[in-house]
């Protein structure tokens, strides 16, 4: 089982199209095989045409059709939440061991962000990878919590309108519910709330995220060493991903937040981000398609390790 895993990608609009470059300049044990869309006319169709993956305008019905199929090992999702479990039931009629990497606010699977917890649910047959948002601002929520327990966080993403295809304008209510509960699953906040602002600056700016946190108290300087280890860990995989200035720190006291508490005291830590995009497909100011595209990636490259390592040991066993 030395040849790399094949995947299949659902979704020929800039997240999959940005994707399906990944894999293919970048992927080590995981290589694009096929791209699936709805409109024969798509900029990724064509791309993907042209490079030698294999394509359909069928949907999941036409990659179930296409003889790429029964060597598919896994499948990206990057279309919207609703046809995500739509899909997700189909293929495993076919194929129930099949692995689903979703990149959709759907969450029919764990969530995962790799800096956070990136290696807990590799054998799962579904992983959700949250929102853009939720890659670029839960890594500083629980950054914050390891030190200081977090009983309230709030972030704000701030995108390009010209980033957000019709994927992300359908899903913004799912954005919200989805990325508010990750903050407090995986960022470890006793409550969370999450902002998504669609920019339409131009030239279009590049994706900035604001992230706050209320902790009890907490070692100023412990939190912003924890912030800046968190900040490199995501740089491995999103080198376009930096913090925008210092930590900030406030000493609060009176605070009243909505389903925790008022006359609150503690410390409120307020860290800014920028994720600027490498543009594999789209310019630059797209870091928030990157950062979805490289958490897959990596989730993806992990999983595959770890199938190769089992393998590996079982073909060793006397």
């Amino acid at each position: 089982m030395s040849r790399k895993m094949k995947a299949a990608i659902i979704g020929s609009g800039n997240i999959g199209t940005d994707l399906m470059i990944k894999l293919l300049r970048h992927g080590v044990g995981v290589e694009a095989a096929a791209l699936v869309g709805i409109d024969p006319g798509s900029d990724g169709l064509a791309r993907a045409a042209r490079l030698g993956v294999a394509t359909t305008a069928e949907g999941v019905e036409g990659l179930l059709a296409l003889p790429v199929f029964d060597e598919i090992d896994f499948v990206f999702d990057a279309t919207s939440a609703a046809a995500h479990v739509h899909n997700d039931a189909r293929l495993r009629e076919r194929k129930p061991g099949i692995r689903m990497i979703d990149l959709t606010p759907a969450a029919i699977g764990p969530y995962c962000i790799p800096v956070v917890n990136g290696d807990e649910h590799l054998q799962a047959l579904n992983v959700n990878m949250v929102t853009c948002g939720g890659q670029a601002t839960i890594p500083m929520v629980a950054a914050v919590n390891r030190v200081a327990p977090v009983m309230y966080a709030e972030i704000v993403a701030s995108i390009a309108s010209k980033s957000a295809g019709p994927g992300t304008r359908a899903n913004i209510d799912e954005f919200t519910e989805t990325t508010s509960r990750a903050i407090e699953i995986l960022g470890g906040a006793g409550k969370g709330k999450a902002i998504i602002v669609l920019n339409p600056a131009e030239p279009p700016l590049i994706m900035r995220d604001t992230v706050y946190t209320f902790s009890a108290d907490g070692d100023e300087a412990a939190i912003e060493a924890s912030v800046q280890a968190m900040a490199l860990a995501v740089q491995r995989d999103v080198p376009g991903y930096r913090l925008k200035q210092k930590v900030q720190f406030d000493r609060v006291s009176g605070l009243k937040i909505p389903g925790v508490g008022s006359g609150m005291r503690g410390l409120k830590t307020s860290i800014f981000l920028e994720v600027e995009g490498a543009a594999h497909y789209l310019p630059a100011y797209a870091g928030n398609l990157d950062i979805m595209t490289s958490a897959a990636l990596a989730i993806a490259e992990r999983m595959a390790a770890k199938a190769q390592a089992a393998h590996a040991a079982r073909s060793t066993r006397p």
